[in-house]
């Protein structure tokens, strides 16, 4: 015979319905997200610390990024220094092709001063000038006279106090310096330019055979040796060294230059 139990409103709930009651109130919980809320936080926390700690992630990640620091480092280190470098190697080509340039320039300066030297020196030496400063002709050439040998005068004569210098009118070589008779104490240079020139009546010969001489240079002292009338410069223009092979003296020294 089965006994049955009335249900009354002081009888509690069973077993089963209890259970089913606290299923449906978690499960109301859940679809309101209050226990999602209040677990969330934690768990999901705990959850990436857990991740972290069991895979080294955090360690990896600091150390790669030192790594790139010191690396970044190194590198902007290293291209400073080629760039110290390369800025030190322009600067010493530079200084070295400013100085290239200006030894150059100081050796064509110089090149051009000794071109200008020698021009100098070479218009010299082809230069004729008088063969005393400042005189001027007191007999001219081919003047007749009993004074000369020849019937006139195969010379000109320059004024020339006593102890004037004789100098020679231009470059050459001395082919004769003595006595020569009618001329007294006389020189004769052979000239650069093949000519021949004649200088007579000196008082004292101060050059040698053989000699070169320059234009200007002093070759003797005026006198009246010879047959002279008084103190002067006997001077002549020659085709050759001898007597008889005169030019007209004031053309010679005009043709080269030499104002008289």
């Amino acid at each position: 015979m089965a006994f049955t139990r009335a249900t009354g409103k002081h009888r509690g709930p069973s077993r089963m319905a209890r259970r089913s009651v606290g299923i449906a109130g978690v499960a109301t919980l859940a679809t309101t997200g209050v226990i999602g809320t209040l677990a969330s936080p934690a768990l999901a926390a705990d959850t990436e610390n857990r991740s972290l700690e069991d895979t080294g992630l955090t360690k990896v990640i600091t150390e790669d990024s030192l790594a790139d620091r010191i690396d970044a480092q190194a590198a902007a280190q290293e291209q400073e220094a080629f760039e110290a470098v390369a800025k030190e190697k322009a600067q010493a080509e530079a200084r070295a092709e400013a100085k290239r340039k200006a030894e150059a320039r100081a050796k064509e300066v110089r090149e051009e001063r000794e071109r200008a030297a020698r021009e100098a020196e070479r218009r010299r030496l082809n230069s004729f000038q008088l063969p005393v400063a400042g005189s001027y002709v007191t007999t001219g050439y081919k003047t007749g006279g009993s004074l000369w040998s020849s019937g006139s005068h195969s010379g000109i004569d320059f004024h020339a106090s006593y102890g004037s210098s004789v100098v020679s009118v231009g470059s050459g070589t001395v082919v004769e310096a003595g006595w020569g008779g009618a001329y007294g104490n006389n020189i004769v240079i052979r000239m650069n330019d093949g000519t021949y020139t004649q200088y007579g009546h000196l008082s004292s010969i101060g050059v040698y055979v053989g000699q070169s001489v320059e234009p200007g240079q002093q070759i003797g002292i005026s006198g009246s040796s010879g047959n002279s009338t008084g103190p002067h410069l006997h001077f002549e223009a020659r085709t050759g060294s001898d007597y008889g092979s005169d030019l007209n003296p004031i053309s010679y020294l005009r043709a080269r230059g030499v104002s008289l």
